[in-house]
């Protein structure tokens, strides 16, 4: 299984970008896929996660109104549209297919459910 990560780069607070996730090897339409991130000296946290049919979208607290999260599975591509970003969202921000297929690991987002990760795409946000 392969996790490819992509759109990350610098952009003004207030600005936006989407990220891009592509996964290959496993039915990608069979599992909840997660957006994660890491600031450096911080745990890595949750961001956003949807279930394997997209019937299901879940949001920390911080991003709910300024994140959408949406999948295209005959692309097998996740995407993530972040707004009005904050210099303190500066992170290393990665996707996570869950482990098990057709299963609810989004309502729980425990990332020990998440088995396939990957690299990570750098946000940052200047102030």
């Amino acid at each position: 299984v392969q996790v490819v990560e992509s759109g990350g780069g610098l952009v003004q607070a207030g600005g936006s970008l989407r990220l891009s996730c592509t996964a290959s090897g496993l039915t990608f339409g069979d599992y909840d896929i997660g957006w994660f991130r890491q600031a450096p000296g911080n745990k890595r946290e949750g961001v956003s996660c949807i279930s394997w049919g997209g019937g299901r979208t879940y949001y920390a607290d911080a991003v709910k109104g300024r994140f959408t999260i949406s999948r295209d599975n005959a692309k097998n591509t996740l995407y993530l549209q972040m707004n009005s970003l904050k210099p303190q969202e500066t992170a290393m921000y990665y996707c996570a297919a869950a482990k098990k297929p057709r299963y609810d690991s989004c309502s729980s987002w425990a990332q020990a459910d998440f088995a396939y990760w990957g690299q990570g795409t750098q946000v940052t946000v200047s102030s």
